[in-house]
């Protein structure tokens, strides 16, 4: 779903063939999701039979530099070596500038993004507050310095425990001065630009959290239905169970309400 904040509120558009449906609007309302199966890969169109690395078939799944380990792992960037999968991409995509954060989804945790993905890049991750603290112009940078700071910090979200918004509060600015001292050495090593932000505060779309996570699958259940009760990350929350509609984003799909 595409996403966007609008006064402190999550903002959900589903792509339906060539339209974006607004999903806040539907929130409350019974809607039905059918799984048509088809899947076609993101990249070049062509039907697969199962979806690699979100959305890809296998051969684009071993290509493309997007799909490379990379990118969940950015300390691991190779491009210096000569062996990027995509050179130009790299150069796009890799050295461009990148924020390292602090996010509170269901606990506070260390994360990086591209500037220009803020603040989406949280509302995927159902961030009810985030903070960026350092930038730095390449993406392997950012990753060094998300290294230095997992010792100190979480970098996984817990997605049941964000998904039932079982979230304490956290004071983001007063930790991020203390994380900062530690890692003095690998912000003069990556030159980062120690930024004083305040934090940001995200609401999301829902009129009911499930005290239970039941995890719905187009691969076991084609047709879904439920009343929506919310949305938070990239999750629609029914009375039926969770769907992770990023999971799905190469399935074809027919959308009811």
């Amino acid at each position: 779903m595409h996403t966007h904040l609008n006064r402190g509120v999550a903002q959900y558009q589903l792509p339906i063939g060539d339209k974006l449906l607004n999903m806040n609007d539907l929130v409350g309302e019974t809607i039905s999701l059918s799984f048509n199966q088809v899947i076609h890969c993101r990249n070049c169109g062509r039907i697969t039979n199962k979806s690699y690395s979100q959305g890809h078939c296998y051969p684009c799944s071993q290509k493309l530099a997007s799909c490379d380990l990379c990118i969940m792992k950015p300390e691991t960037c190779h491009y210096h070596l000569g062996t990027c999968r995509e050179p130009q991409w790299g150069l796009d995509n890799c050295f461009s500038p990148h924020v390292v954060y602090l996010a509170n989804s269901s606990g506070v945790k260390v994360g990086i993004t591209r500037k220009k993905n803020i603040p989406s890049r949280w509302i995927d991750q159902g961030a009810i507050c985030a903070l960026p603290i350092l930038e730095v112009d390449t993406r392997l940078k950012s990753g060094e310095l998300e290294m230095a700071l997992k010792q100190f910090v979480n970098d996984k979200t817990n997605w049941r425990k964000m998904l039932k918004n079982e979230v304490d509060l956290a004071d983001l600015p007063t930790i991020r001065d203390s994380l900062l001292e530690h890692i003095k050495g690998a912000i003069d090593a990556t030159d980062a630009q120690v930024l004083k932000n305040e934090a940001l505060d995200i609401n999301y779309p829902v009129v009911e959290y499930p005290s239970k996570i039941s995890s719905l699958n187009f691969d076991k259940t084609p047709n879904i239905t439920g009343v929506l009760k919310g949305i938070k990350a990239q999750y629609l929350i029914l009375d039926t169970g969770v769907l992770n509609i990023r999971k799905y984003s190469a399935y074809n799909i027919t959308l009811t309400y």
